[in-house]
């Protein structure tokens, strides 16, 4: 059998590449001059397979797609209370360069430049020279992305060249008391940081790391925490997208991420990755085609966040009693993912169940995976029953319990 998934994608693709709507950058030299008939998309499974058409091994620069992975950089260096002690996590309404701050100084958050400027001084150990954050920061993405990344020098130089109102925020920020270190350095390595070099599948896998908790599905690397991946995705679905956020996660409902050079990257929490590039931009600086390409990937495949599968309710596979075969045995067989909501339905079907001396075997042969809650709640509700006399047994063949 020939695999659709690409022929999907190519037929999404194609689907989206009608019209010449939008503008390159033309406040950056060396982003004018990219080729506005450039068009790719690319999709990382959990598994770590990678799925791309078009023109899905052009490279081009990260630009603000930098933010989120920057910010997990940062929350795993410093954790949570010292990063949020400089930017804060609410949507501003503002474009990407206004000057977007709190009472306090604090910029609202950390995916616009004021925001983004700040969270990279917070890369690494406190006072760490701003050679060995740009380090730091490029072996962090890259790990992200599964290979090296390098930086687009003549890109780096081009918007250093343009740096007066980046380097205007740092030094607002600075005179707040919110930049760790000296605004010339956190600009400069911020720069750097967008100046990286990806093409789509590269976000697809970055994507589909943040979406696995961390753990990117090609190389098996734990690159950050799990409780990055879920604070970071949450910024992101609120301000990933600027001042249309509210209307990407209302009809996308993607958490995501776009960049001026023209990519647009998405993560949906346990399921994908994606990635698109098309250089023309919208008035809010997002890819025309790329933003199309994920409202009509959002709308086939069923990936709207909020769009959640009926799974706890079909939880229960089926309940054998002791005389359907003859054993004198009571099975309780489960199926799918042991989350909270599925558990919970478990519960009450347990406590269902007839009060007499025929033993209880609970069978999770057909059971594909139990969160830590899952585990715990299942668990005990095992022991309570055991607890009350009953004979419980758990036929277990992948461990699902002990892990």
């Amino acid at each position: 059998m020939r695999n659709p998934v690409p022929d999907l994608l190519d037929e999404v693709r194609r689907a989206c590449v009608d019209g010449d709507e939008g503008e390159l950058l033309d406040t950056i030299p060396e982003l004018a001059d990219a080729d506005p008939d450039r068009f790719a998309i690319a999709l990382c499974t959990i598994d770590g397979t990678v799925y791309g058409t078009g023109d899905d091994e052009h490279r081009f620069t990260i630009q603000s797609i930098s933010k989120p992975f920057a910010y997990a950089l940062a929350l795993a260096d410093r954790g949570r209370e010292s990063v949020l002690e400089h930017v804060g996590v609410e949507p501003s309404g503002d474009a990407f360069n206004e000057i977007s701050l709190e009472q306090n100084g604090r910029p609202r958050n950390p995916m616009i430049n004021i925001g983004a400027i700040a969270t990279h001084a917070l890369v690494g150990e406190a006072g760490m020279s701003r050679e060995r954050r740009d380090v730091r920061v490029r072996e962090g993405l890259s790990a992200f992305a599964g290979r090296d990344l390098e930086v687009d020098e003549a890109v780096f130089d081009s918007e250093r060249s343009e740096s007066s109102r980046n380097l205007a925020l740092a030094y607002l920020v600075h005179a707040q008391e919110k930049l760790d270190g000296e605004p010339h350095d956190a600009v400069e390595g911020y720069i750097r940081q967008c100046a990286l070099l990806v093409d789509v599948r590269d976000l697809a896998v970055m994507a589909m790391t943040l979406a696995a908790g961390g753990r990117n599905p090609v190389t098996g690397q734990q690159v950050v925490p799990t409780w990055v991946c879920t604070q970071v995705l949450s910024v992101m679905a609120t301000c990933g997208m600027y001042d249309a956020a509210g209307d990407w996660m209302s009809t996308v409902g993607i958490p995501a991420k776009s960049g001026v050079a023209g990519g647009v990257l998405g993560s949906l929490p346990g399921q994908v990755g994606i990635g698109t590039f098309s250089p023309r931009l919208d008035e809010i600086g997002n890819s025309v085609r790329g933003v199309r390409a994920f409202e009509r990937l959002s709308a086939e495949l069923g990936l709207h966040l909020m769009h959640a599968p009926e799974v706890a309710s079909h939880v229960l596979y089926g309940v054998v009693e002791p005389d359907a075969d003859g054993d004198g045995v009571r099975e309780v067989q489960l199926q799918g993912t042991m989350h909270f909501a599925a558990v919970e339905v478990t519960l009450r079907e347990l406590e269902e169940l007839p009060d007499d001396d025929a033993p209880i075997v609970l069978d999770l042969s057909r059971t594909a995976s139990a969160t830590e809650v899952g585990r715990r709640l299942l668990r005990e509700g095992v022991e309570r029953m055991r607890e009350d006399g009953r004979e419980v047994r758990v036929a277990d063949p992948d461990g699902l319990l002990d892990g």
